[in-house]
């Protein structure tokens, strides 16, 4: 298995400011010791409700944010230390599909343009290369070329979200991170993008990193999943065993809230008291124990670590981990 990402211990502080002279008076961790490892040609899931720090993981593997500690290892080499002027000759090696189509879109482009352009910054191609590998990749997500001279506004938020990936697929990535793709599409509209993404990567060998909040998107399209909470991952299983037997408290309570698609079928809820910790004054041990039915003194005192429990089922609970 040849691994592509290694992700060591990664950390993401972002500094609390007071007064004129913006004196730091804390940080708050949105990542706060994260490892995982995706091998080429794997997609690996990253869920958790908002504000778990997921969509900060995938800025920081790319380099949008500075990482405050920890490796960042891209097919073998440590990114996390580099310099702008350094990255950007690995910049080609890993792309990312925002969440908002129109958004993450230069309104003021047209289609052919914002997919040429990280081709032509690149120096991939010119003149009619160049036009070739627009119409390709067009084709490659289901565009009709007819729609190159249009302008985002003037297409569907799918239509928008295929024109993203095919921005992204356009320097030949390694790695593509999907940061909540199809969130913000209709139900029907997210099922052709999820089967798009697959089809992609048999056909392109190409590695994701899904960052999502919805449960089927990521299960249909992950072969692991791992689950964030607070900064940390918690739980990292293969797919099938995850929603087989989910092991941490939280990861089951997740799991709870997911409709059946079946009347005639009930599910018991677990409902979590309380609210998510403040990243200002983090509570003591794990950070889960305040809404946790099952805690006991130790979570109050003492940070669980990650550790396989079963085969390829790693879990960061004292309950499990006894």
């Amino acid at each position: 298995m040849n691994i592509l990402l290694q992700v060591e211990n990664l950390k993401k502080y972002f500094p609390i400011t007071k007064g004129l002279t913006k004196r730091i008076i804390g940080y708050v961790k949105a990542v706060d010791g994260v490892s995982f490892s995706i091998a080429q040609g794997e997609t690996f899931g990253l869920v958790g409700e908002s504000g778990c720090g997921k969509t900060t993981v995938g800025k920081t593997i790319l380099r949008l944010h500075d990482p405050t500690y920890g490796e960042i290892n891209l097919d073998g080499v440590n990114i996390a230390p580099m310099k702008q002027n350094e990255l950007r000759k690995y910049r080609t090696n890993m792309q990312m599909v925002f969440q908002d189509p129109y958004g993450s879109l230069n309104p003021r482009m047209t289609i052919e343009k914002i997919i040429g352009e990280p081709i032509r910054e690149n120096h991939l191609a010119t003149g009619r290369e160049l036009q070739q590998r627009i119409k390709d990749l067009m084709d490659n997500v289901g565009l009709n070329v007819k729609e190159l001279k249009k302008y985002p506004h003037e297409l569907s938020g799918g239509q928008r979200q295929r024109v993203a990936i095919a921005r992204a697929l356009a320097v030949s990535p390694k790695l593509v991170v999907c940061d909540e793709p199809v969130s913000a599409l209709d139900v029907s509209v997210q099922a052709q993008i999820l089967n798009l993404l697959r089809s992609l990567q048999e056909n392109m060998g190409l590695t994701y990193l899904f960052i999502a909040h919805g449960i089927p998107a990521v299960k249909f399209i992950s072969h692991r999943i791992a689950v964030m909470y607070f900064g940390r991952i918690v739980e990292v299983s293969d797919t099938n065993k995850f929603f087989e037997n989910q092991l941490h408290p939280y990861s089951q309570a997740l799991i709870s809230a997911v409709p059946i698609a079946n009347p005639s079928m009930k599910s018991k809820r677990l409902l979590l008291e309380g609210e998510v910790p403040s990243q200002l004054t983090p509570p003591n041990g794990c950070p889960f124990h305040p809404r946790c039915i099952s805690a006991f003194d130790r979570c109050k005192q003492e940070m669980p670590e990650l550790q396989e429990t079963e085969q390829r089922h790693f879990v960061a609970c004292h309950l499990v981990n006894k």
